[in-house]
């Protein structure tokens, strides 16, 4: 039996994810139908998940192609805990039609802050071929 430092970081995903940005409701919903949530192992720095976010944020706006929820208000959560550390998950739906991030801090005890994005729908093979 593994001890307590070799436990997975395995935290009720669904529970946490409370009103922290208005993507935890739908992340909620998609856990409820089934949803596959991967949690990653280890921390990142600041300045890396904060780059990434607020990168994806600009060039949602200056594109305005993909549907986002919750990303504005995850770079102004985000922007409150500089020089921490972080650790991250994904939800990807159920249908595969929207994929959330998830901000945790450090320790994975505290979900700081849910993002979510539509995802392109691409036509089937069988609807694409033309004999």
């Amino acid at each position: 039996m593994p001890n307590e430092d070799e436990l997975p970081w395995q935290p009720d995903i669904a529970a946490m994810l409370t009103d922290q940005t208005s993507a935890c409701k739908p992340a909620r919903e998609a856990i409820a139908a089934g949803a596959e949530v991967q949690l990653s192992d280890g921390e990142a720095p600041f300045w890396m998940v904060f780059g990434i976010v607020a990168t994806r944020l600009r060039r949602s706006l200056a594109r305005n192609v993909q549907v986002t929820i919750g990303l504005d208000e995850t770079v102004e959560i985000l922007a409150r805990h500089r020089g921490e550390n972080f650790r991250n998950g994904t939800i990807l739906s159920a249908d595969r039609l929207w994929f959330f991030n998830l901000y945790f801090d450090a320790t994975g005890a505290k979900l700081l802050a849910c993002s979510g994005v539509e995802r392109p729908r691409r036509p089937s093979t069988k609807d694409s071929f033309e004999p």
